[in-house]
């Protein structure tokens, strides 16, 4: 999990960076900003986890 000052700082830099290239996004929900997904704004462990209990609408667990 990402620290309070990471959060922050990614926060700050987001706002007006320099190059396009340096905004890091993070999950909202654990602030991780490795394996993040920008159609859901998370990472892929929270999404897993919040797909699977079925609180994202529209996402299905495949099964075939």
């Amino acid at each position: 999990m990402a620290t309070q000052a990471q959060i922050i700082k990614s926060l700050r830099s987001r706002t007006n960076p320099k190059y396009q290239t340096r905004v890091v996004r993070r999950c909202w929900k654990c602030g991780r900003k490795a394996g993040y997904m920008r159609d859901f704004d998370m990472c892929r462990i929270c999404f897993r986890e919040l797909a699977s209990k079925g609180e994202i609408p529209g996402v299905v667990k495949a099964s075939w």
